[in-house]
């Protein structure tokens, strides 16, 4: 039962209460460079629960044989090898969306969440909570991407995943598309005001 709820926590910790983005306040380049559109949000966001969740497996199978003094080496020839086959997984089947992500899915190489949970966590845990705390982790960053990436599409082009939701009655009224919001300066104000939100209802969380 003890062991249960601690996979538990592995899991579900990092979507609010341990949130890697919110709480740790890692990755947040990519978050200000991606989510001008919710679409390369999306897959900006599985593509790092994939390589996450992944890496953490790999890396936890073979971590009683890499020597403490190369580690940092072979975790990151691990995470370049998946990301390599996320980007031609993009290229084949989502060609314009990983033109709009350019180079940022190559970046995930260094993104400090995935070396973060490789050397905290994988490297002293089994392959099962390791894969739990990759999906987890890398969920609660593809939900602040998501989030972000919903509320400047929305209020800086009024299209959601490229469809047009705000009615043309409301820009004949005089409604305009606030262009600051697809600006990356407005990504980290948005990442305030969710931070701002979650701690109003997280008062333990210390920082």
């Amino acid at each position: 039962m003890a062991e249960k709820i601690k996979l538990k926590e592995v899991f579900f910790n990092p979507f609010s209460k341990n949130n890697p983005v919110i709480v740790q306040i890692l990755g947040i380049c990519s978050v200000l460079a991606v989510t001008a559109k919710l679409e390369p949000s999306i897959v900006m966001g599985f593509s790092v629960i994939a390589v996450l969740a992944f890496s953490n497996v790999i890396i936890s199978l073979i971590r009683n044989t890499i020597p403490t003094n190369i580690r940092i080496i072979v975790q990151l020839v691990v995470v370049a090898g998946l990301v390599v086959v996320v980007n031609q997984l993009l290229l084949a089947f989502a060609y314009d969306v990983a033109m709009q992500l350019s180079v940022f899915i190559s970046l995930i190489i260094t993104n400090c969440i995935l070396m973060g949970r490789l050397e905290a966590f994988a490297m002293a845990n089994r392959p099962w909570p390791s894969f739990l705390d990759g999906v987890g982790n890398g969920i609660g960053y593809a939900l602040i991407l998501i989030i972000v990436g919903f509320f400047r599409e929305l209020l800086g082009s009024g299209t959601l995943l490229g469809y047009q939701v705000v009615p043309d009655a409301f820009y004949e009224a005089g409604y305009v598309n606030n262009g600051l919001m697809i600006l990356p300066p407005m990504a980290l104000i948005l990442v305030g005001c969710i931070i701002w939100v979650h701690r109003s209802f997280n008062k333990d969380i210390e920082g």
